[in-house]
């Protein structure tokens, strides 16, 4: 039997040149929030899950109590990441944002890298219903006081279907005051592209805690034990040392390479995604009009994406100095529309 890649490990990219952004903006990168990142808010089963979860680590207490549709499940909070994203996404462009959104859910489907199928869209509303029933309840010490918070992740979903058919249009969310307040102050952090195709939910986990723990540390270590608490593991920490170990062997974990010694484990970052970014926001700056002259030149084409290309190409080219950005950019999109005009 013949090694198995790290691709293989991998769920497939299924939308690679999708029209993700909805805000219509170039940098609506993945963020999450870092609160859940740090915590376990979420289910890690694939089945419903109907337990009252508590959790407590220095000094902070969380109780996640489930609807009767059970808890809040990982592969839910791509909805609240796909939210984040766009928010995140329209500050940085300089506009204006409140709790309320209004998404199409084809659009969260291919953000989040998941078939489009009609069962995925009723999978979606199941996800509303568990992110509107999950309440979190939390004891944060504040001096000599004790404050409890009681909130829901989502306050309300509405969703919009045809008569005739059912086919849902769109779906109009209300996020909790928690998770905007989280997204207004900007605590959130940017996720690999890759973290929605990891196959497993204690992976994404793995990894949410990896990049929050680890950060751009050359490497961070914590014992088997405290990442399982960390983790929400309901299993055993045999069965849990084994799922980890496939993350060693596979070495397929965005960011960071993960090894195990004696019930310690090691993270340790591979310089990936920041290093790219830096060299990024070197990237000669273009106009907005430039953009909206791209759209002509290459009619069929998300120029935003375009733009992605063209400033990979310009790094992988060890970033030459570029006397007029506009046009150079503008000649690559009407090169491409040429010679492929269709996607």
């Amino acid at each position: 039997m013949g090694k198995v890649t790290k691709n293989e490990k991998l769920l497939p990219v299924r939308h690679p040149q999708a029209d993700l952004f909805i805000c219509d903006v170039a940098d609506a990168v993945i963020k999450d929030d870092m609160a859940s990142m740090e915590h376990p808010f979420y289910s890690l089963a694939k089945k419903p899950d109907l337990t009252i979860r508590e959790y407590e680590h220095s000094g902070k207490k969380i109780r996640v109590t489930p609807s009767v549709k059970g808890l809040a499940t990982i592969y839910d909070k791509d909805i609240l990441i796909y939210c984040t994203s766009q928010l995140i996404a329209k500050m940085n462009n300089g506009e204006k944002i409140g709790n309320e959104l209004l998404i199409v859910p084809k659009d969260v489907l291919q953000f989040c890298n998941r078939r489009t199928g009609g069962r995925e869209y009723e999978l979606l509303i199941d996800a509303l219903e568990r992110l509107t029933g999950t309440m979190i309840t939390t004891n944060i010490p504040t001096g000599d006081e004790v404050i409890t918070e009681i909130f829901t992740l989502i306050d309300k979903a509405k969703v919009r279907r045809t008569e005739k058919t059912g086919r849902i249009q769109e779906v109009r969310i209300t996020l909790g005051d928690w998770v905007f307040n989280a997204i207004e102050a900007q605590e959130v952090l940017t996720l690999h592209s890759d973290y929605f195709r990891l196959k497993r939910p204690l992976e994404r986990r793995v990894y949410e805690i990896a990049r929050k723990h680890c950060g751009k540390q050359t490497e961070w270590k914590v014992s088997m034990e405290l990442l399982k608490k960390k983790c929400g593991s309901r299993g055993t920490l045999f069965e849990f040392r084994r799922l980890l170990s496939d993350l060693v062997t596979g070495n397929h974990l965005p960011d960071y390479s993960v090894d195990v010694a004696d019930d310690q484990v090691t993270f340790r970052n591979r310089e990936t995604w920041w290093k790219t970014q830096e060299d990024k926001s070197q990237a000669p700056t273009l106009s907005t009009e430039t953009f909206n002259d791209a759209k002509i030149v290459a009619p069929s084409y998300d120029v935003y994406w375009l733009y992605e290309e063209w400033i990979d190409m310009w790094v992988n080219t060890g970033k030459p100095h570029i006397d007029y950005p506009d046009k150079a950019f503008l000649g690559f999109c009407k090169r491409r529309y040429e010679k492929k005009p269709t996607p």
